[in-house]
């Protein structure tokens, strides 16, 4: 550092060949005496040793001798002032360097040192070279610290001593010397002191190596100064690192800045916040002492989607990694638009279920597409394809697509999109906003991984998805705490095509979120899924409005809780539209949901809403393991019939083999029917009857059977026609009557009186 380089400032006052009016015999401030004319002052020409010199002869106690010149005080700014002098004749001097500090007000500061250290003058003719050093900073080697006041000077020298001396002084020099402070004051080295060279063409990598090294050593920083680096290979930083410069590399070399590892240091270091983002995320992958990158609560525009697999260069990776912290919004760009192909396939479940084969064009077909067609369930992509052997694999099995039939693969485009990778477990994203704003989906999954977790993030208005899921990198999924806004919020729900996200594999854990107005919140296609504490509301401002499910279910057996959720104006689909045989045939049924404390809800929607509902896709299921406790069920300015129902498009179930179906303890609130079983009914008989026909009126879920009957209470008497007590017992035949929904009390008498029945509509054994 040197301000008379950098700043142009002028430090060394004028040499005496200019005049020695410039040179005052008092303080140099304006008005003081000067030494033009003094008959104890000349100039020489030509001394032996010093070319042009001042010839002075010491007749006061103290002779001065100052620049008119105003030398500026600068914080930080260190000036050393330099003065030759030797003895000519007469009484030898002691001499010094020696100023007048000037305040803002052109008054002295008296408060701070105005003379440096005295040499005395031993011999005639010897050369002796006096300095002083003066900053505002008060440090080993300052002779005058002068702090903040002072900020300018009037520099020269003093001769004390005896009198009569004649001395010599050679131009008086004055000269910034703060880099000899620096050194030992900043804490960094600069990559250009190692050979760097900043052109953009010229590769540095060896240099930042250098620096980085010397730095690593002494305990000091780096700094990359002003400029264009170019590094033609991998570079790591294990010192501190600052970039007032930029670097650009190929990309598939790293910059490794290991403590600075933010995107605050990337963008400075690249320039551009988009691409210090991508090399910053190319690097969480590669080095183990930082597992997170830190945005820095930073928003990133992004204009293209970011594979992360290429930007990584990697395809496999089980190692916590995390991304968090900051904003990553999807900026104006071509690059968002869906990629579309339509192909001809045929699909032959017997052979293959999660393959179409005899794919036309397959080529055209992108990894990641969601598959749509006749007999296609809902969120079906393509996991991966051979185009050689014509052949794609499916994230999931067809329900009903048996042949050859046309499909349309529609390619959606992520912020962040994680396909590329064949292997990915354990990455976080934590504390994010994804701020889609209608143009792009949110987060593409890998094809293969275990435990994605998602914690506090934003999902803003994603165009397609927020989450998807092309294969099994959803294995042990966790959502936590974040919140899905739709890009469709004023939409009629019906016309909604948003979802917020799906699930393939097995074991996701989604909690405490909130979702709002999506076509679904949820499409999970494997098992053992909890849900809890989530509030997902899905309805409009239509009166009567359609709704549609919040969460689907896409398998039978499922080994699922779902728990203290806010479910609001949407209900729970349970089918099995990702099965390629969707008939029954020797397998697990419909079975292993708790629905359990959870608050249901709607408004201005139509009768026919339900809150739970069954879709078979095949004939001959049952329900196996059910359990709808403990919730609340309300209505807002409309009742509806009944909280759950089957849906028969496709098929229905088979009411003779429910087993273990519990549904109790539940509060109605606008509902017209209640739903319980075991239901407990009051009959009233008031004629005598040998058989006593009790109706479930509607009470058993899903329009079940009255299937068995543990229980059996008889109020008061039971009375013969002659109103006499009989003491007689009755046997129950089950599943009479219209749809098998009634219990025929079978009496050895005609009788009258009152019993209490409890009902169930399966067998819990």
């Amino acid at each position: 550092m040197n301000k008379a380089i950098t700043d142009g400032l002028v430090l060394t006052p004028p040499p005496f060949s200019a005049g020695l009016n410039l040179w005052s015999r008092e303080n140099g401030t304006p008005g003081s005496g000067s030494y033009a004319g003094q008959p104890n002052a000349a100039f020489v020409p030509a001394d032996q040793d010093f070319g042009g010199c001042l010839e002075l002869q010491k007749i006061t106690s103290t002779q001065k001798l100052r620049s008119f010149a105003e030398t500026p005080i600068l914080p930080g700014l260190y000036l050393r002032v330099t003065a030759r002098v030797k003895a000519i004749a007469g009484n030898l001097p002691t001499v010094r360097i020696a100023a007048w500090a000037g305040a803002s007000n052109n008054t002295n500061v008296t408060g701070v040192p105005q003379t440096g250290p005295a040499v005395a003058l031993t011999s005639y003719g010897e050369v002796v070279t006096v300095s002083a050093i003066i900053s505002t900073s008060n440090r080993p080697g300052v002779s005058m610290a002068w702090g903040a006041a002072p900020v300018y000077g009037h520099f020269g020298l003093d001769l004390t001593g005896s009198n009569g001396g004649v001395v010599r002084i050679d131009d008086i020099e004055i000269e910034d010397i703060t880099a000899a402070f620096l050194r030992d004051m900043m804490t960094w080295v600069d990559v250009r002191d190692f050979g760097a060279i900043g052109d953009g063409v010229a590769d540095d990598a060896p240099a930042f190596d250098a620096a980085d090294t010397f730095a690593r050593l002494n305990g000091l920083s780096v700094l990359v100064s002003a400029g264009t680096y170019f590094l033609n290979t991998n570079v790591t930083f294990s010192s501190k690192v600052k970039f007032e410069g930029t670097v650009v590399m190929p990309p598939q070399f790293r910059l490794s800045c290991t403590r600075d590892y933010n995107m605050n240091t990337y963008e400075a270091a690249f320039g551009d916040e988009e691409e210090g983002f991508r090399r910053g995320l190319q690097v969480l992958f590669y080095f183990t002492d930082h597992t997170t990158f830190d945005l820095n609560a930073r928003r990133v525009v992004l204009k293209n989607p970011v594979d992360v697999a290429a930007v990584s260069g990697l395809n496999t990776l089980v190692q916590r990694r995390v991304l968090a912290n900051g904003m990553l919004e999807a900026g104006n760009s071509t690059a968002w638009g869906n990629s579309s192909a339509t192909s001809v396939a045929t699909y032959t479940p017997n052979s293959n279920a999660m393959r179409l084969t005899g794919v036309a064009n397959v080529a055209n077909i992108i990894v990641g597409s969601r598959v749509t067609g006749t007999g296609v369930g809902r969120e079906i992509y393509v996991k991966s394809k051979d185009v050689g052997a014509g052949t794609v694999e499916l994230s999931r099995p067809l329900w009903g697509a048996a042949g050859t039939r046309t499909y349309t693969f529609t390619r959606y485009k992520y912020l962040l999109d994680f396909s590329g990778f064949s292997k990915l477990g354990r990455f976080e994203i934590r504390d994010m906003e994804f701020q889609c704003n209608g143009l792009a989906s949110a987060v593409n999954l890998p094809p293969a991984g275990v435990g994605f977790i998602f914690a506090d993030c934003n999902f803003n208005k994603p165009k397609d998805r927020a989450i998807t899921s092309i294969g099994e990198g959803c294995q042990g999924l966790h959502v936590d705490q974040c919140q899905f806004l739709s890009n469709e919020q004023p939409l009629r729900v019906q016309d909604r095509t948003t979802i917020a996200l799906n699930v393939n594999s097995n074991d996701p854990k989604i909690r405490d979120n909130r979702i709002v107005r999506f076509a679904h919140f949820a499409v999970l296609g494997g098992s053992g899924n909890m849900l809890i504490g989530n509030h997902f509301f899905q309805g409009d401002d239509e009166s009567a409005g359609v709704r549609r499910a919040g969460v689907v279910f896409t398998s039978t057996n499922i080994k699922t809780l779902i728990t203290g959720n806010y479910i609001d104006n949407c209900y729970i689909e349970w089918g099995n539209e990702h099965d390629s045989a969707p008939e029954f045939n020797a397998e697990y049924s419909f079975g292993g949901l708790t629905v359990t404390g959870n608050i249901f809800t709607c408004n201005d929607t139509a009768a026919s809403h339900s809150f739970v509902v069954i879709t078979p896709y095949g004939p001959g299921h049952f329900i196996n393991g059910f359990t709808m406790n403990d919730n609340a069920f309300r209505t807002v300015n409309t009742n509806i019939d009944r909280v759950e129902r089957v849906d028969t498009t496709h098929s229905t179930l088979d009411f003779t083999r429910f087993r273990n179906v519990v549904v109790e303890s539940n509060a109605f609130n606008g509902i017209n029917q209640i739903t319980q079983s075991p239901v407990t009914i009051q009959h009233d008989q008031n004629t005598a009857a040998d058989t006593w026909v009790i109706d479930t009126e509607g009470y058993l879920p899903f329009g079940g059977r009255a299937r068995n009957m543990p229980g059996l209470t008889m109020e008061n008497a039971v009375r013969n026609a002659l109103n006499v007590i009989e003491y007689v017992t009755p046997y129950a035949e089950t599943e009479k009557g219209t749809g098998a929904r009634m219990i025929y009390l079978r009496w050895p008498k005609a009788v009258r009186g009152r019993v209490h029945a409890t009902i169930r509509c399966d067998n819990p054994n």
